[in-house]
């Protein structure tokens, strides 16, 4: 790679533009925090900026290790409004002159970051999911092409770049912190838009992939639909929480929630992770990557997968979960 750095004249540390949503932080702020930790240089520190009509109150929440100081910033709107967020932003950015802006990857950064980076001329790239130096230049990493490829973004010339990171790469920081806390006043703004009510949306009977332990996951070497519900029942049967590839998600056999990858979700709070006929693509290994231990089944000796297996078994897929169903009766 190459091009010119992205630190210039007056720019200096990382600051973190954190969400919230009905007087809770999410979770995706303190994953910003770990990913800060991976690229910022000596002597540069991490600032998170709070932006709401009361942000004082989510001081502690983001008083964790590796944030160096807080700013809180008062709109006046009790939820997210873009006007109202782009304008904070703006002015957090002016007033601290960071080399690097981290914010989620998220619904509500979609209606304000890519308005700054267009009309500040800051560098920009979205669903990023690894960020790292060559040199004095910054890359970052993102999907292209629906997932099929990794593609390295660089900011020549940006002393200023924005980044939308993916949520569930980095998992959240441990450890407390006391860090700085100061307030910054910006100038009040219309806004086009506001907040009538929050509409819950209704139950869902499917499970959330990223807070699973223990997880049985399927791909492309089931061969039919009919044989999802042999799968499905070994993961009842052994405790585990049934997860698949993305061909079986696209393909309509699972619920697209139920995908571990790139395009999916992350296995971040996964401990076992069983994977059942799956060649290991890159894209699927990326959900994967918290996973402390992985047992691969795979009739093929030479898949993927078992580049990243603690424990790989070269066998039929259909023999052994003949063989799990009888051992766990």
């Amino acid at each position: 790679m190459s091009g010119s750095g992205t630190s210039g004249s007056g720019t200096s540390g990382i600051l973190i533009i954190a969400e919230h949503r009905r007087g809770e932080l999410r979770p995706a702020t303190l994953e910003l925090i770990t990913a800060a930790q991976g690229v910022r240089r000596a002597g540069e520190k991490v600032a998170v900026a709070l932006i709401g009509a009361a942000p004082q109150a989510l001081t502690s929440a983001v008083s964790v290790a590796g944030v160096d100081e807080i700013v809180t910033v008062q709109v006046a709107a009790p939820e997210f409004e873009p006007d109202l967020t782009e304008a904070a932003v703006n002015a957090v950015i002016e007033a601290r002159r960071p080399s690097l802006v981290l914010v989620p990857h998220s619904i509500d950064a979609f209606g304000y970051v890519a308005a700054i980076a267009a009309r500040k001329g800051y560098g920009f790239s979205s669903d990023v999911f690894q960020i790292e130096y060559d040199g004095d230049a910054l890359i970052a990493t993102r999907g292209g092409y629906g997932q099929k490829v990794n593609i390295e973004v660089e900011f020549p010339g940006r002393p200023i770049v924005v980044l939308a990171v993916r949520s569930n790469v980095y998992k959240p920081p441990e450890g407390t912190s006391t860090p700085s806390v100061s307030s910054l006043a910006v100038a009040a703004v219309p806004s086009r838009v506001r907040s009538l009510a929050f509409i819950e949306p209704p139950p869902s009977d499917d499970v959330d992939m990223t807070a699973a332990e223990f997880i049985l996951s399927i791909g492309r070497g089931i061969g039919e639909e009919s044989n999802v519900q042999k799968f499905r029942e070994l993961a009842d049967k052994l405790g585990a929480t049934l997860g698949c590839s993305r061909p079986i998600a696209d393909a309509g056999w699972l619920p697209k929630s139920r995908q571990v990858g790139q395009s999916g979700k992350t296995a971040s709070a996964c401990k076992l992770y069983v994977a059942m006929g799956i060649s290991g693509a890159i894209q699927h290994l990326a959900g994967m990557k918290h996973v402390s231990t992985i047992i691969a089944i795979n009739s093929d000796a030479a898949a993927s997968i078992f580049s990243v297996a603690r424990y790989g078994v070269v066998a039929d897929i259909f023999e052994m979960a003949d063989a799990l169903r009888e051992q766990s009766s």
